[in-house]
């Protein structure tokens, strides 16, 4: 019987839609989901939302639930994380204090001021769960959901025995978010993309054997499609290929965008496009919201939907325990995958089977694009190394690279953004003590 236990369970929606996903695949009659939080409250709604998704499911499926993991870890087959830590009391931090230097972000959870102090928050207890899991089920297979998905997934990689692979959503919905923009159908349009997460690049964009790339250019010429998603158009249009995050979010990642106010007017729009302080100023809202709503489907206010996802976790899943193979966009460590990438976290298609995660071999990314990811890997291979070290100097450095923070700061500011940061978070940042 399938044992699939997730940590961070009391991420609600997230948790609700990856059971969802798991329920609809055909042929896996029963199992268990065993869910771990911290949160007690928060927990019960996830406990209570799933036996909801598997009554409705009709299958044979049991669930269970605990704030400590221990109790739950042994005989998992699939660990799925979700964790988040400390996200609340000190998401106003990661934004705020690197505002007072002049580095604007839009998210700021996965790189950045606000991604490097996420990483150094969550990793130390990200580390813990998998070694409690090296312990008690060896053998699982680990899907990491959380950001910042390259530093995370190379500390597992890198640090312990666990199969891991990290997974996202980007490189399915910029696909059809690429059909949308070149007016072609989905199940038609051909590509290849590689690079790391969030910065993954299609290299090649076909309909019926003919380059998308050209139409994309002159596509961007129509406000209405180039208002969607300026940055990418822009980094597209001079770098040569469209990248798989968000213009708002990807706008954090270069050293282009974000310098100067005239900059952020003419590039980022509102919301998710870019706008100054999006995730800081939303998430505590969208946090109460996103409970309310579970609350809403227990007592039946909503209708609980019931439709597989595109996200990727169902599809290993059922590519490993009904012998059906699938291919992925994972997460995984660059052992000759991208040949002109270093050692790290690199994001490439995976042939998954009953034999699990299989990454495929890419070649060589254009060099331009390459440059770009290279830069952010020193910094994931920094706070990685301070992940493992406990060695502060190193995440000091990891932020002294980061391109945005270096566009508009000095070495002198930057360093005293990180002690500012520092000092705030310092009840965080326990096992650098």
């Amino acid at each position: 019987m399938t044992k699939i236990t997730f940590m961070g369970a009391g991420s609600t929606v997230f948790a609700r839609q990856l059971m969802t996903d798991i329920l609809c695949i055909d042929g896996l009659q029963e199992g268990t989901f065993a869910l771990v939080d911290i949160d007690a409250e928060r927990l019960e709604l996830a406990h209570k939302i799933a036996e909801k998704l598997v009554a409705h499911s009709g299958l044979n499926w049991k669930v269970e639930s605990s704030t400590q993991r221990r109790e739950v870890l042994p005989g998992t087959d699939f660990l799925i994380n979700t964790i988040e830590v400390a996200g609340m009391a000190n998401v106003r931090h990661d934004f705020d204090i690197p505002m007072k230097y002049g580095v604007d972000q839009c998210i700021g959870d996965t790189i950045g001021p606000g991604g490097i102090f996420k990483a150094l928050r969550t990793g130390p207890a990200w580390l813990e769960i998998l070694h409690d899991a090296e312990e008690l089920c060896p053998k699982a297979l680990v899907l990491n959901y959380t950001n910042p998905m390259s530093i995370l997934t190379y500390a597992a990689l890198t640090g312990t025995t666990m199969k891991t692979v990290g997974l996202c959503h980007s490189v399915q919905g910029t696909s059809k978010q690429l059909a949308t923009y070149l007016d072609v159908p989905y199940e038609e349009l051909e590509w290849r993309c590689a690079g790391i997460n969030h910065n993954a690049w299609f290299t090649v964009l076909r309909h019926n054997g003919e380059d998308m790339y050209p139409r994309l250019r002159e596509r961007m010429n129509d406000p209405e499609v180039y208002e969607k998603d300026p940055v990418r158009l822009e980094i597209m249009k001079y770098l040569g290929a469209f990248v798989t995050e968000s213009s708002g979010h990807f706008s954090e990642y270069v050293p282009y965008f974000r310098k100067r106010p005239e900059l952020i007017e003419k590039y980022c729009r509102p919301g998710y496009l870019g706008e100054t302080g999006f995730y800081a100023n939303n998430w505590p809202t969208w946090r109460a919201k996103n409970e309310q709503y579970i609350k809403d489907l227990l007592d039946g206010t909503k209708e609980l939907p019931f439709k597989r996802s595109h996200e990727y976790g169902s599809d290993i899943i059922e590519a490993v325990t009904q012998h059906r193979t699938k291919v992925i966009y994972g997460n995984v460590r660059n052992e000759g995958l991208i040949d002109n990438l270093p050692d790290g976290c690199v994001e490439v298609a995976c042939l998954v089977d009953r034999n699990g995660i299989q990454p495929t071999h890419f070649g060589k990314l254009p060099e331009q694009l390459a440059a770009l990811n290279k830069a952010h890997m020193s910094v994931h291979s920094l706070v990685t190394e301070a992940l493992f070290t406990h060695d502060k100097e190193a995440a000091r450095y990891a932020l002294m690279i980061d391109p945005l923070t270096a566009a508009v700061c000095s070495p002198a500011e930057i360093s005293s953004l990180f002690d500012e940061l520092w000092e705030a978070q310092r009840e965080y940042l326990q096992p650098f003590a």
